[in-house]
């Protein structure tokens, strides 16, 4: 069937760009070795993009953590930090990265007799911005709105148990986070966490404990 000229017709779509990239994530080092940045290829095309996030095979050939238990889901408004959060039994590390708005993503080490405990590292993600931060369990999570809403999605090597849950507090000046609000939206619970120094005191912190390769 023939089409009049001008009826009928549409201009063509871009041209999709597609990776024939073997490998595509890439791995960013950061301050502390055992936290990594996650940085996933995106394809664009004249619809959008489409991204692996996750994939097991490739995960495990890169050294990441290959097997992860939840994905967790969370919003939240403009100056809120949720943080500084950690989980011991089973451990819970953390994929973090940022699906809508913009946040300050943290992770800080808590081991006990560790070189670096209380050092921490930060990344500054948005939904524009594929990259995605990578901390074990025995790094304390955080994280803080920028935008007038955020999303933050997070894969865990772990399950969920309350019995085991801990906190640091998000302003303990023996870490010294650079946090970009200084009066923020913190629950209860967040306000009244312990510090570092009361959280390697404690019992509980063996579970963390530095161990030299």
């Amino acid at each position: 069937m023939t089409v009049p000229d001008g009826q009928g017709l549409r201009e063509p779509e871009p041209t999709a760009v597609w990776s024939h990239n073997p490998m595509p994530f890439s791995i960013e080092s950061t301050a502390l070795d055992e936290v990594k940045i996650v940085v996933p290829e995106r394809m664009p095309d004249g619809r959008g993009f489409f991204m692996e996030v996750y994939r097991q095979d490739l995960f495990a050939r890169l050294g990441l953590p290959d097997r992860f238990l939840q994905l967790n889901h969370s919003r939240s408004t403009k100056g809120v930090v949720r943080g500084l959060h950690f989980q011991w039994d089973p451990p819970m590390g953390k994929l973090m990265r940022v699906v809508m708005g913009r946040a300050f993503l943290v992770a800080v080490d808590i081991r006990l007799g560790s070189p670096t405990a209380g050092r921490w590292v930060g990344l500054e993600g948005d939904a524009e911005d594929p990259r995605q931060l990578w901390a074990p369990a025995s790094f304390a999570r955080g994280f803080c709105v920028l935008s007038e809403v955020a999303e933050i999605e997070y894969l865990t090597t772990g399950t969920y148990n309350h019995a085991t849950e801990g906190g640091i507090r998000w302003n303990d000046p023996d870490i010294g986070i650079d946090w970009p609000v200084s009066n923020p939206i913190l629950s209860a619970k967040d306000e009244s966490a312990p510090t570092l120094a009361e959280w390697l005191a404690s019992p509980n912190a063996s579970q963390f404990t530095f161990r030299q390769d």
